[in-house]
């Protein structure tokens, strides 16, 4: 990750916010996607786990070293992992999946640099959440 990559996440963040439904698009696709997925999301207030992956998303752009991933991401993995929410690893990759399908069509300027550095910025805090696991 660089600064062009975090430079073009958070132009196209700022894009897919502009968009009303971006992240209820994203929950509906995640969701649709595997029944384990909306098994753990059935009691779920989606209006706050919005809220809540919005700020996610800008924590993992600012997370760029190590240390400031584990920092930020810590508490995160701990309600995340077996003894928490057990959200196993492979969840991780789908989620991924699932939010690139919708920045893809929250995002008018999406283009395939800008799908990379959506990849790039993320993919250090997941590898981070799947190793807590």
């Amino acid at each position: 990750m660089n600064n062009r990559d975090i430079e073009l996440f958070n132009d196209s963040l700022e894009r897919c916010s502009a968009q009303p439904d971006f992240l209820s698009c994203f929950y509906r696709l995640f969701l649709a996607s595997s029944d384990t997925v909306a098994q753990k999301f059935e009691h779920t207030d989606l209006r706050k786990q919005a809220r809540m992956l919005k700020s996610s998303l800008y924590i993992m752009m600012l997370a760029s070293s190590p240390s400031e991933r584990a920092a930020h991401l810590e508490k995160l993995a701990q309600s995340h992992g077996r003894a928490g929410l057990d959200i196993a690893p492979p969840l991780y990759d789908l989620w991924l999946e699932q939010l690139m399908r919708a920045v893809e069509a929250s995002d008018p300027r999406f283009d395939a640099p800008t799908g990379a550095a959506w990849r790039r910025v993320l993919q250090p805090s997941i590898d981070f959440m799947k190793s807590r696991y």
